[in-house]
């Protein structure tokens, strides 16, 4: 008897990564009155800012992190897109300046189509990763899906003082991003087999790279605010930061880091889906500038899986924060814009 090909994993799912996500402006919709209002002074951060956890302060010296991520595969290796998702996951308890405690895993696998040994390669990849940071996965749900999903649910932990929200970065911040983008548009060219092993492993160098940085920004004064760059783009999340705080953003495109390959995969017309819903999603509130080039808006708008930090501190921490970084191996991170008083809204120039 002949086996069935063990089909790619890429294959067995609509969109992959953080590129699944549901568009920012139809999630507004879908949560409008989904959330209770009560009186809860200790929930320091809820879904009001669309930051990128939920923080609970316990008392004086410790609040509660915790937060939730899941996708389908972005790639066809089974223990890289378990790597890749738990770094996803785990970039959250970061980016609110916490450092993570312990991790649950969300499983969901088509049990009939993938053998067992691959269902347990993406397990066994996302306990490298909670290993490397230094937490167990203590537990998790799993469920028979048609489509594969795996992500974690992270608990974290900072002080109250410590933490970095969405929301509060001030007039005069500059904007530091800590990864290259372009993580979309090169698991585009992977779906389409047109990407190295080169560029593979870019990618995946830069997808399971941990945020661990974010903790110890979180105790500097003069970092104001902080969220990653995940799937609603570049664009998408600097307008959060630029509606939450009330602020205008300039980005400057030429500042911008760019994973190798990238440029030429998007002027060849290879990205994902999630572009164009992303640029529907905030294209009333930014403006390009009209010399651009032609893919920029393709450019700015891809979905990141485990991206980087987006952060907004003082003009006189810029040096402080990316030498930070490049401590910790962020070598393309980079100062990338500023933020203005005025109405919410983000320029590219």
């Amino acid at each position: 008897m002949t086996l069935a090909p063990i089909p790619r994993l890429t294959s067995l799912s609509h969109g992959g990564g953080c590129g699944c996500k549901i568009a920012p402006d139809v999630l507004a919709q879908l949560m409008r009155n989904a959330t209770p209002v009560g009186p809860f002074p200790d929930l320091l951060v809820g879904t009001q800012s669309s930051d990128d956890a939920a923080v609970y302060r316990l008392n004086d010296q410790q609040a509660l992190i915790a937060t939730t991520d899941f996708f389908m595969p972005i790639v066809d290796d089974p223990r890289d897109f378990g790597r890749i998702a738990a770094a996803n996951a785990l970039s959250d308890v970061y980016a609110m300046g916490g450092r993570p405690l312990m991790a649950l895993a969300l499983v969901g696998m088509p049990i009939k189509t993938l053998p067992p040994e691959i269902i347990n390669a993406v397990l066994v990849g996302g306990a490298s990763v909670c290993e490397q940071a230094g937490i167990p996965i203590a537990g998790g749900h799993s469920i028979d899906s048609v489509e594969p999903i795996y992500g974690l649910a992270v608990m974290g932990m900072a002080h109250p003082d410590h933490i970095r929200r969405n929301d509060q970065a001030r007039a005069g911040d500059v904007l530091i991003l800590s990864k290259a983008l372009g993580v979309g548009i090169l698991s585009a060219a992977l779906k389409k087999e047109q990407l190295s092993p080169t560029g593979y492993q870019a990618m995946l160098t830069s997808t399971t790279q941990l945020n661990t940085p974010g903790a110890r920004l979180g105790t500097l004064k003069s970092v104001h605010a902080m969220t990653d760059v995940t799937g609603f783009s570049l664009l998408g999340h600097t307008l959060e930061m630029c509606r939450g705080s009330g602020l205008q953003a300039e980005i400057q495109f030429d500042s911008l880091p760019w994973l190798p390959g990238v440029l030429d995969f998007a002027k060849a017309g290879i990205y994902t889906g999630a572009s164009a819903r992303n640029w529907r999603a905030c294209q009333a509130d930014v403006t390009l500038r009209a010399t651009l080039p032609p893919v920029a808006q393709t450019l700015l708008t891809d979905p990141q899986t485990s991206g980087g930090l987006l952060i907004a501190c003082a003009p006189d921490a810029a040096d402080e924060v990316l030498d930070l970084l490049k401590t910790e191996d962020f070598t393309q991170a980079a100062c990338i814009g500023k933020l203005q008083a005025g109405a919410p809204h983000l320029r590219v120039s």
